[in-house]
């Protein structure tokens, strides 16, 4: 297609994308009654309160950091769990492999949904509700199967010929795995982090009903917040872009391994 075409259209993309993230500043530079009041495309009197709030006031700060908390939990553990599995599926073949790997790929389809009750049984009876590592723990069961598709991707390109070698010149499985192996997947483990994190960081249904307080994430705090004189649509709009804060800079810090697992056709 002809560059003059295509460079009008993806700026027009582009700006229809970023109108909603833009629309969302805007609110959250205003105050309450401006919001309700009157339609400005730039805040009229703008306000830095709102941002105030989200990190002085505890029941909106501890949300925030509660999400990063089990979000972190569960990307270590996920990418823990995934690298020998992954291992695995790409260097051996056993009975079931393709069955195995396949059934681990439909849990990632099933909807989180599905999970919740009996979920929500089992950490009731052992004392994990409301606790970090029970959302942490929840969210593996989809991260984990992701993450082993990924990591598969990546080692499958890696010559088994390099194992061998290695084994000969007297390195253990452990030495060679970590000195030899992982270097030269990072953009693989890179992919599967950043996966990993997204999910965990937008997934609300899991992280809302397993906590109540102590693990309460930034997002349920969002959806509770109704006061006796309605919503606080700025202190809202606030929150929204802060919880895009995260995921924006762990796009930038693995933007390269993303494109390069799109190359390698795992992403």
């Amino acid at each position: 297609m002809d560059k003059r075409i295509t460079g009008p259209i993806l700026f027009l993309y582009l700006l229809l994308a970023m109108l909603p993230i833009y629309w969302l500043l805007n609110m959250a530079l205003k105050t309450n009654e401006e919001i309700t009041s009157v339609m400005t495309l730039v805040p009229t009197h703008l306000t830095f309160d709102n941002f105030k709030t989200i990190l002085t006031d505890p029941s909106w700060y501890d949300g925030y950091i509660n999400s990063i908390i089990y979000v972190v939990i569960n990307m270590v553990l996920s990418v823990g769990v995934a690298l020998p599995a992954a291992y695995a599926f790409s260097r051996y073949s056993f009975i079931g492999d393709k069955q195995l790997f396949f059934w681990l790929l439909t849990n990632r389809m099933t909807p989180p949904a599905v999970f919740l009750l009996p979920f929500f049984q089992l950490y009731s009876t052992v004392g994990l509700m409301d606790t970090h590592l029970a959302v942490a723990l929840a969210h593996m069961l989809f991260n984990v199967p992701l993450a082993v598709w990924i990591l598969e991707g990546f080692m499958s390109g890696v010559p088994k010929e390099i194992d061998e070698t290695a084994y000969i010149d007297g390195y253990s499985f452990p030495k060679f795995f970590i000195k030899i192996f992982l270097p030269m997947i990072k953009a693989g483990v890179g992919v599967t982090a950043f996966f990993c994190f997204m999910f965990s960081w937008v997934e609300l249904l899991l992280a809302r009903t397993l906590t109540s307080v102590n693990a309460k994430p930034i997002a349920a705090t969002m959806t509770r917040t109704v006061s006796a004189a309605g919503m606080d649509w700025g202190v809202l709009a606030a929150a929204g872009i802060l919880t895009i804060v995260p995921g924006a800079l762990v796009i930038w810090f693995v933007r390269h391994y993303i494109a390069k697992g799109f190359a390698m056709g795992r992403v």
